[in-house]
């Protein structure tokens, strides 16, 4: 990795966090939180969404104009994006901050982090990309434009040693992130659910072009559950705070009219955890529904182009979700592509809200994928990581 100089003083206190997707926003908000509680002095500015908002974050580009899903979907959003570019770029030259965070989002942030080594400013990669399942030739450029990398999977830490490459395993910052109150019947009750009505959430995805691809189909299979089902069935979709809620309920809309469905953006994780189960776009929210033990079905669709090429890319992993991937084996249902229809959703999803025995072995399965993701402070450990870096500490490994 790129050695510092020491030209970090204990006054050094402007960073610069850059996030692209809600998982980054909702793991840097809480990566901030936790820096100001170490550091309170700090100052931060970026780029990311209402989350890092929320946490006191100037956003200087709100992340939702550039957050898109496949390689060829980036082309439509190009404008955007090259203003993104922009804008950072311009800050890192006139702020020139002490520290630069980069979450995740790599064919963007690698841009950022090297216009930052141009600057002799230190790069803290908080959540490295999934160097593991595509393009790890990554690892070394990576390594090459940052002082120290953040890894937040099990086996990310052995993937880049075999590669020459020290990171720091922190743990997953959603075994802090999700946090429920606890009281599911209440939360079910305040929603005016009649007792033995089945809950069925409904999440497709955190970017505007993934949701307009996904939720009509997911909505279509809640048409064909709620017709299979006799019990009460009543649906919702929690909106990102990458999107606007007046695009999903758009696509909601002609539903309505015969399905109970709710658009609701506050008490995340309550919501999901009140859900019997959930229909999910492949992401980061798989992982958050296995904390919250929650049988889930997941799904994955791009364009055929975009696919294609990914298939080029990506070899050697027999799962694509994340969930999949840690336990070593199928947990939950994948679908892929063309299997991405209401009627196959409607058939794997139906079995978890009326087979007892299929929910438990699923329940089962995502427990163990919770105990695999670490303990607890995963936010604080990264925080630390980040400091050490601000004050010019090298890694001592």
């Amino acid at each position: 990795m790129h050695t510092q100089t020491g030209r970090r003083g204990k006054g050094a206190g402007r960073v610069m966090i850059v996030t692209g997707e809600a998982s980054g926003d909702l793991h840097g908000a809480n990566l901030v939180r936790a820096l100001r509680k170490q550091a309170p002095s700090l100052l931060f500015f970026g780029m990311g969404g209402d989350e890092l908002a929320r946490a006191g974050v100037e956003l200087l580009f709100s992340a939702a104009r550039i957050s898109v899903v496949g390689l060829m979907e980036v082309f439509s959003h190009l404008g955007d994006i090259l203003a993104a570019k922009r804008a950072l770029t311009r800050a890192l030259r006139e702020r020139h901050p002490d520290l630069l965070i980069l979450i995740d989002f790599p064919d963007f942030n690698l841009i950022i982090a090297k216009q930052a080594r141009k600057l002799d400013i230190p790069v803290f990669y908080y959540i490295s990309p999934q160097v593991w399942a595509w393009r790890s030739g990554r690892v070394q450029k990576i390594a090459r434009l940052s002082e120290r990398i953040g890894v937040i999977l099990p086996f990310e830490k052995d993937f880049y040693a075999r590669q020459g490459v020290h990171v720091d395993f922190v743990g997953h910052p959603l075994m802090d992130a999700v946090q429920t109150s606890g009281e599911s019947d209440r939360y079910r009750i305040e929603l005016g659910l009649a007792p033995g009505t089945r809950l069925v959430g409904l999440l497709p995805g955190s970017r505007t072009r993934e949701i307009g691809a996904m939720l009509p189909v997911f909505l279509e299979a809640a048409r064909l559950i709620a017709g299979t089902i006799t019990a009460g069935t009543a649906f919702v979709i929690p909106s990102a705070s990458t999107v606007a809620e007046e695009h999903i309920r758009e696509i909601a809309a002609p539903f309505r009219e015969e399905l109970d469905v709710r658009i609701l953006s506050e008490n995340r994780y309550d919501l999901m955890a009140a859900c019997d189960a959930v229909v999910a776009a492949s992401g980061t929210v798989t992982l958050e529904l296995a904390i919250l033990g929650v049988p889930t079905v997941t799904c994955y669709r791009v364009s055929p182009r975009t696919y294609f090429l990914g298939r080029l890319l990506v070899r050697g992993l027999e799962w694509f979700s994340l969930v999949n991937l840690i336990a070593g084996r199928a947990v939950i249902p994948e679908l892929l592509q063309n299997e991405v229809n209401p009627e196959r959703i409607a058939e794997e999803l139906t079995p978890l809200l009326t087979d007892k025995e299929r929910r438990g072995e699923m329940i089962a399965g995502l427990a163990e994928v919770r105990k695999k993701l670490g303990a607890p402070g995963a936010s604080d450990r990264a925080a630390t990581v980040a400091l050490e870096v601000l004050h010019g500490k090298e890694n001592a490994a």
